[in-house]
């Protein structure tokens, strides 16, 4: 019977084997194949070694990511907090109009941002109405980061809700039954059962922030960010295994970013008292 059971478990789970070995771990293994071999196809070492001639490119990279990640998190935590306190009407509203940006194409919304931070655009039209100063944002590195929040602030808020939701409201009770107030019971209970929400939340925006070519490419002028680099690589150059290559390390700098995450958050759960 067991057997059988694990004989189905397999055939149901089979369609997704599949789509993880074509999706996932073909591509790896093809960006791993062109990161070790020359354009005759011969193995080398020499296309990892020129990384350190892009490392600056991976320190900006990685510093606007993580700027744009953290005023996500700014930004989203006491949002989530406060719609998971709606009512579910309320929220399945709000939800949407959270949503809603995600519907709209990447390059169509980048495009209305480039409009709105022009230096003739609606933020110095507005500037220029109750005469102030215009600011000059385009092709900076802040209207980068305004362009990551902009676009990837959704992937904050939706796990950070989702686990939000899930505190009951006796707990919450209890807490205050027990003598906190409300900054305690948030410090004591609501926090610590966020962890692994905010650590899903941060993987979600740092990863897509730090990889990111297009918002860059419209919103940050001349400024060349890792994603640049290997779209040109690939698009521009013809270079394939140095384009690989970067791929690779940015892919293994991801990977051991989201096992530090996945880490705090297994250190979370297992010290929530409540």
């Amino acid at each position: 019977m067991n057997n059988k059971k694990s004989l189905g478990a397999k055939l149901v789970g089979a369609p997704y084997y599949l789509w993880a070995a074509i999706f996932t771990v073909v591509p790896i293994c093809i960006v791993m194949y062109y990161s070790f071999t020359d354009s005759n196809g011969n193995f080398t070492i020499n296309n990892l070694g020129q990384i350190g001639a892009y490392m600056d490119t991976f320190i900006l990279s990685i510093c606007l990511g993580a700027v744009a990640t953290a005023i996500c998190l700014v930004i989203a935590y006491p949002m989530a907090f406060i719609i998971s306190q709606m009512p579910a009407s309320k929220q399945r509203i709000v939800l949407i109009l959270v949503m809603l940006p995600m519907w709209i194409n990447l390059l169509l919304r980048t495009y209305s941002l480039m409009n709105i931070l022009e230096d003739e655009g609606i933020i110095n039209n507005i500037l220029s109405f109750l005469n102030l100063p215009a600011i000059h944002l385009i092709n900076t590195k802040t209207a980068v980061v305004i362009g990551m929040v902009y676009n990837f602030l959704p992937y904050m808020i939706l796990p950070i809700y989702t686990v939000m939701s899930r505190i009951e409201t006796p707990v919450l009770e209890a807490s205050k039954d027990l003598g906190s107030n409300w900054f305690q019971t948030f410090l004591r209970v609501v926090f610590p059962l966020s962890i692994p929400g905010i650590m899903s939340g941060i993987t979600m925006v740092f990863v897509p922030s730090v990889s990111t070519f297009y918002i860059s490419q419209k919103l940050g002028g001349t400024m060349e960010l890792i994603g640049d680099t290997i779209d040109r690589q690939f698009n521009r150059n013809n270079d394939f295994n140095s384009g690989a290559a970067l791929s690779f390390i940015l892919m293994i700098m991801i990977f051991i970013c989201m096992a530090v995450m996945n880490k705090f958050s297994d250190d979370g759960e297992e010290t929530i008292v409540v």
